[in-house]
């Protein structure tokens, strides 16, 4: 008797243990690059057990995403490559308040009450030196002679890096930034869509130069042996951290911190540092330009002119016919 109640319970015991829910697994959506998001998510179960489901896609897309979600939020982690995108989500209510024990050598300017760089990219000039053309040392170069029809940029739309460069060049020059976006258009530059799209013709040579790449995506294609030079334009560039941030909807947020410490974790930043990336933590070893070594453009007087995201968009599309 006492052996077949015990059967019972035991039997109790693993019909409830095999009809159990399983775990929540963690959504990150992440802009690129896809295997970077990939390793991390991988390296994280590996280290913790949590079982992460990424949607890889790029800056506008993810922002579209998420906003179509607004009313049923599915994402827990948002990894942007927009510094404007975080604010902007802040500025919502959408962010959970956190400040990872990892963040400590992370720079002040490159993290907030409710979001923190993952890692950061410098916006460049992209060239084939197999192209004909002269080399570029400057933005204005693109809008000379043996560049025309022979530029492309990523979309601001799309890119969440060409976005802060387009904002950084507004905020920094004004009208002197829409007077170099109008010399490039009469050159003939092409809008491309996300960041490997501007920058495909010209590794395949059908263009010369990509104005405002991100400079990780052609430094691994350099290291690869592609034809192609990063170059840091002389008069400045901007800087793009990548930003990331938990969202108050997360059903997991003890997970989500999980996996920004993880990412924080000299194991994470050292994945970041892979992908050409410069990591966020200034304690990583990296093998690209570091931030030292690039000219950023001089601030404004007075602060310069902010323009929203949405009016930069605007403004841009409207030069470009891409309304």
């Amino acid at each position: 008797m006492h052996k077949f109640l015990s059967l019972t319970a035991a039997g109790a015991a693993l019909a409830a243990l095999l009809t159990a829910p399983a775990a929540q697994a963690l959504t990150v959506y992440s802009a690129g690059p896809g295997k970077l998001i990939e390793t991390l998510a991988s390296d994280f179960k590996a280290a913790t057990g949590i079982n992460v489901d990424v949607f890889q896609a790029d800056t506008g897309k993810v922002m579209a995403r998420l906003q179509a979600e607004a009313s049923n939020p599915h994402a827990d982690v948002v990894i942007s490559a927009s510094w404007d995108s975080a604010q902007d989500l802040a500025q919502r209510g959408w962010l959970l308040a956190y400040q990872s024990p990892n963040a400590k050598q992370v720079a002040a300017k490159y993290k907030a009450p409710a979001y923190v760089a993952q890692g950061l990219s410098a916006l460049s000039i992209v060239w084939n030196t197999k192209s004909g053309t002269p080399r570029p040392a400057d933005w204005k170069d693109l809008t000379l002679p043996p560049f025309k029809d022979k530029v492309t940029m990523p979309d601001p739309a799309q890119s969440g890096a060409a976005l802060d460069l387009l904002s950084g060049l507004q905020t920094r020059q004004n009208d002197r930034a829409w007077a170099l976006f109008g010399a490039l258009k009469s050159n003939g530059m092409v809008i491309a869509g996300p960041n490997a799209q501007a920058m495909n013709p010209v590794l395949q040579g059908a263009r010369a130069a990509v104005f405002g790449a991100v400079d990780y995506v052609a430094l691994e294609a350099q290291a690869k042996g592609e034809s192609v030079e990063v170059i840091f334009p002389k008069s400045g560039t901007v800087i793009a951290p990548r930003p990331m941030m938990i969202l108050k909807s997360s059903k997991v947020p003890d997970d989500a911190r999980k996996f920004i410490d993880f990412v924080l974790s000299p194991q994470g930043q050292a994945r970041v540092a892979e992908a050409y990336l410069m990591p966020a933590r200034q304690d990583i070893a990296i093998k690209r330009p570091a931030l030292k070594d690039i000219a950023l453009l001089p601030e404004a007087e007075g602060g310069g002119t902010y323009a929203s995201r949405a009016a930069l968009l605007y403004r841009f599309s409207t030069l470009f016919g891409r309304k």
